[in-house]
């Protein structure tokens, strides 16, 4: 059965860090551009970072550039992303999405719609 299954979440104080992990079984990862969303209440899921299946093309959100980072390693059918310097508004809920064929800008900017696999979510709270 394929999966998404994310680690990592949880609470940190602001400007700190936290590295989210997705990984990928049931299907291979590898043919996929995979990527990163977060939700809060109210509000559309918006994407965060995507990148393509050969990791030569990434798409970052403005609000996540200069903060966050996204990276993979098909070998081992995982994905990451990287968060630094963490502010209050960027609380939210987290999902990692893989979908095969779409460029990342594509998917992020979409905020993941045409997603074939969803991790479940994870919850990042970011609060002194």
């Amino acid at each position: 059965q394929a999966q998404l299954v994310e680690s990592g979440g949880g609470l940190v104080q602001p400007g700190g860090s936290m590295r989210l992990s997705c990984a990928a079984s049931g299907f291979t990862l590898d043919d996929y551009t995979v990527g990163w969303f977060r939700q809060v209440p109210g509000k559309d899921r918006e994407g965060v970072a995507c990148i393509n299946k050969d990791s030569d093309k990434i798409y970052i959100e403005d609000f996540a550039g200069g903060r966050f980072t996204i990276s993979r390693n098909n070998a081992n059918s995982t994905f990451w992303l990287q968060m630094n310097d963490l502010r209050p508004e960027d609380t939210a809920v987290y999902s990692c999405g893989a979908i095969f064929d779409s460029t990342p800008q594509a998917v992020c900017v979409w905020g993941g719609y045409g997603i074939d696999y969803w991790g479940t979510g994870i919850s990042v709270t970011v609060s002194s």
